[in-house]
């Protein structure tokens, strides 16, 4: 009598359902990440953006209303960032950072600036669009 020697039909069906449902529930979390990782750019952007005009506003005790007046390019991009723009609202200075469609689309970060008593400036961040899952938790 011969023994069985490698797999059943069933038992193959069986591994081929399991690594069909470990990649519907993997490609999908993979893409948010890839996302994710794509708006990190535009944080770092805005990370520089930020210390430039803290140090105009420190210097002229006015916030810059345009990326050339705050010593920037005027055209900000990178990879996955479409634009970058400084401007000066009220008593606030504003960062705003965009993506193109391809990356992320709607979404915008706003950075706005407050000065404290001191003239210490700190800066809150705020997210717009239609998938702000992909921001930062601070941004949400």
């Amino acid at each position: 009598m011969r023994g069985n020697n490698g797999f059943t039909l069933i038992e193959l069906m069986i591994v081929v359902a399991i690594i069909g449902i470990l990649a519907a529930i993997a490609i999908p979390a993979y893409q948010d990440y890839t996302i994710r990782a794509k708006v990190s750019e535009g944080i770092a952007f805005a990370d520089f953006a930020k210390t430039t005009v803290s140090e105009y506003y420190i210097s002229n005790n006015i916030w810059p209303s345009t990326n050339a007046s705050a010593g920037m390019p005027t055209a900000v991009s990178g990879t996955y960032v479409s634009d970058l723009q400084v401007t000066a609202t009220g008593n606030a200075g504003v960062i705003t950072v965009s993506f193109p469609a391809a990356v992320a689309s709607g979404i915008k970060i706003v950075f706005t600036s407050s000065v404290s008593s001191s003239n210490v400036v700190s800066w809150t961040c705020s997210g717009s669009g239609p998938n702000v899952k992909y921001l930062p938790s601070s941004c949400r």
